[in-house]
C-alpha cells in the first residue's frame, strides 16, 4: 500500500514541527512519542563528546538542555521533501547564541521505520564557532 503525498508530507513536517518545539521551548515529549527503538542522531556541534554519533532519548534530552542553554532559537522551516523512507528539511536557525546575534540555513534528515523516527542527520550551512567561544 502506497502513501499519498500529503501523508508521507506530513510525517516529515510533523516530525520537524517536534523537533522545533524540543529546540525553541524544551518539551520534547512530543518529539520522543515519534522516536522508534534504538533512536540514534548526529549533530554537527563542534564540541568534545558531541562529534560522534549520538544514542537514545535520554541524550537527545541532553541535547536539547545544552542548546538552550547557549542558543534561544526559531526555526523556520523554508524547504522539505520525502521519499518513502526519509524526510529532509532546509530551515533557518535565528537568535542570541552565546550573547551574540546568530543565523544559519541547516538541514536536517529523518530516517524513518514506518511513522517512526529512526535516526535524525543535522547539516549546518556554515562553522559553529560561536559554541567553541562562548
Amino acid at each position: 500500500m502506497e502513501k499519498s503525498l500529503d501523508a508521507v508530507t506530513s510525517r516529515t513536517s510533523e516530525c520537524f514541527d517536534a523537533f522545533r518545539q524540543a529546540l525553541e521551548t524544551g518539551n520534547t515529549e512530543n518529539f520522543l512519542q515519534k522516536v522508534a527503538e534504538g533512536f540514534h542522531f548526529f549533530v554537527p556541534l563542534p564540541l568534545e563528546g558531541w562529534n560522534h554519533k549520538q544514542q537514545g532519548k535520554e541524550r537527545f534530552e541532553e541535547l536539547i538542555r545544552f542548546e538552550r542553554s547557549v542558543f534561544q532559537m526559531l526555526l523556520t522551516p523554508l524547504l522539505l521533501l520525502e521519499d518513502q523512507d526519509h524526510g529532509m528539511v532546509v530551515f533557518r536557525s535565528e537568535g542570541p547564541l552565546n550573547g551574540r546575534p546568530f543565523s544559519n540555513e541547516l538541514t536536517i534528515i529523518f530516517e524513518f521505520e514506518g511513522d517512526r523516527i529512526r535516526s535524525f542527520r543535522e547539516y549546518v550551512g556554515m562553522p559553529l564557532n560561536n559554541y567553541e567561544n562562548p
